[in-house]
């Protein structure tokens, strides 16, 4: 809709550009981003506009505001994980998603805040604060958490995003950009997603490059997607999909980008349902939502079948394994010598490098090394890291197997519940949440496919609940277009913000369309 806007003249991109900036401004309380790059910003709004004017816009996404996971390397702009490690740290180099943004003539807002190098499922563990859900003040939430009596004088507990790339969903949801990127590695793009009401994507392992994605997990960091409808992230993908000689795990084929039919028919669709989903601590009002569900693909003539994963009650354990072998690994290039923090101790090379990870790491970090290196000791590399492997084999061959029976997508919740209140979420440990809120989306992760989370209804305490369409591997058109239809079916609410008592940043203007009318 604001692409059509922009071409028609309807609205200029350097307005755009300025009406998003001040909404950043007005829900800074939000923690979404810690930068914003507002002169950049405005820069490329300006040649934008001037493309427009010549009538040689760039693509789609020209002039169209994005917002970028603190985890992608940005010229020019900050990159800092969400740690002291990485503060100040400014990359000489674009992450190949965000050159092909730029490429397009996307406009850069800022980049989106996150737990500490992305290891977290709350978006709670950065060094730059939490973020918080803005459905905390949204008109349904408020309606249902505050009673009348004392709505004037009391605001309800504000939830939290998920995580990791909790910045991005919100700033996708608080309407301050049309798209952001965030990462996935255990379902950090599905997770906030579906707790901030916004479509996640994460696409097939190696359709997208990971070039100057700061790693996490190698073999399983995906960069995703983040957008208000499943139409938009069909057009970001198109702009970031395909080969890149920077990154040698992408598909050497050229992908073509497209645009995703109006799906009418569902009876020849096969619809999986993997009793595995049905996990320890599904809240019943998910399990009501996802039955649900599979009741309006069975109404609507497609074929629902259930269908067993029965390796997937193995994979929070395997995933944890290998997860923390690699962040070891990864997390070994930054000893405080070629760049981010230096600690100022000078004893010995060695006294520096310890003083510079003790500064630099939060204890959830610290810990995961420490598990990581546990698992890769030479007495243990058999026991743990190479066993955790083999049965990562299984978990994607149980996939396998499921496509190959004739199932289509696989339809599953994405989280276990609708977002948690904050005091609630931090009563618990880091790595004990990742568990819990990691275990429907991760084994996607491991066997690399495509899966998208879409927002599908509003829980009882007037909150987003997603559920998640998993496809086969490189075929995002189909998962698309699945998703798309299920989309219109179920006509998920709109986000209504209205003023936010008690902060002194302004007022959310809730837009009714993406065109700012």
């Amino acid at each position: 809709q604001v692409a059509v806007a922009l071409k028609e003249g309807r609205v200029t991109p350097t307005e755009l550009c300025q009406r998003c900036l001040s909404l950043i401004k007005s829900t800074k309380f939000l923690n979404a981003y810690i930068t914003v790059a507002e002169e950049t910003a405005l820069k490329q709004a300006e040649a934008s506009e001037e493309r427009y004017k010549k009538g040689q816009p760039l693509g789609v996404l020209d002039g169209i505001p994005v917002a970028v996971k603190d985890n992608f390397n940005t010229a020019g702009i900050e990159t800092t994980c969400a740690s002291n490690m990485l503060r100040g740290y400014i990359s000489p180099y674009n992450a190949t998603v965000v050159q092909k943004l730029l490429d397009q003539g996307a406009v850069l807002l800022g980049k989106t805040n996150l737990d500490e190098f992305a290891m977290g499922s709350g978006s709670t563990d950065g060094v730059f604060g939490p973020v918080r859900n803005p459905w905390s003040y949204s008109r349904q939430y408020k309606k249902k958490s505050v009673p009348e009596s004392h709505s004037e004088d009391k605001e309800p507990d504000w939830v939290i995003t998920g995580g990791s790339s909790g910045g991005s969903a919100a700033a996708v949801s608080s309407f301050t950009c049309f798209a952001a990127l965030g990462s996935d590695t255990g379902g950090s793009t599905r997770n906030p997603a579906a707790h901030c009401g916004v479509v996640g994507l994460k696409p097939t392992y190696g359709l997208i490059s990971r070039h100057g994605l700061i790693p996490l997990v190698n073999s399983m960091d995906v960069p995703g997607i983040l957008t208000r409808c499943v139409d938009d992230a069909a057009v970001v993908l198109g702009s970031l999909a395909g080969h890149d000689p920077k990154d040698s795990t992408t598909i050497q084929d050229n992908f073509k980008p497209f645009e995703l039919p109006n799906l009418t028919d569902v009876s020849k669709l096969s619809v999986g349902i993997p009793k595995e989903y049905h996990a320890p601590g599904l809240s019943s009002e998910i399990l009501a939502i996802w039955s649900k569900a599979a009741d309006l693909f069975e109404n609507a003539g497609a074929k629902v079948v259930e269908v067993s994963l029965p390796h997937t009650r193995y994979s929070i354990v395997c995933y944890h394994v290998l997860c923390t072998a690699e962040v070891a690994s990864n997390m070994a290039r930054f000893d405080g010598l070629e760049y981010g923090h230096r600690s100022d101790m000078n004893e010995s090379t060695e006294s520096m490098y310890a003083a510079t990870r003790r500064e630099g790491f939060n204890d959830v970090v610290r810990g995961r090394i420490l598990s990581g290196n546990y698992f890769l000791l030479k007495q243990n590399y058999e026991k743990y890291f190479i066993k955790a492997q083999k049965v990562r084999r299984l978990i994607a061959n149980d996939f396998v197997k499921v496509f190959r029976s004739g199932v289509d997508v696989l339809l599953t919740p994405t989280t276990l519940s609708d977002a948690a209140p904050y005091m609630e979420f931090i009563k618990e440990d880091n790595r004990t949440r990742s568990a819990q809120d990691d275990i429907l989306t991760q084994a996607a992760n491991m066997a690399g496919l495509p899966a998208i989370n879409v927002p599908t209804a509003l829980s009882e305490r007037g909150l987003p609940v997603g559920l998640q369409f998993i496809g086969h591997s490189f075929q995002e058109q189909q998962l698309l277009t699945v998703a798309k239809w299920f989309e219109k079916q179920v006509q998920f609410p709109m986000i209504q913000l209205e003023e936010v008592k008690r902060h002194d940043h302004g007022v959310f203007q809730h837009q009714k369309s993406a065109s700012f009318s």
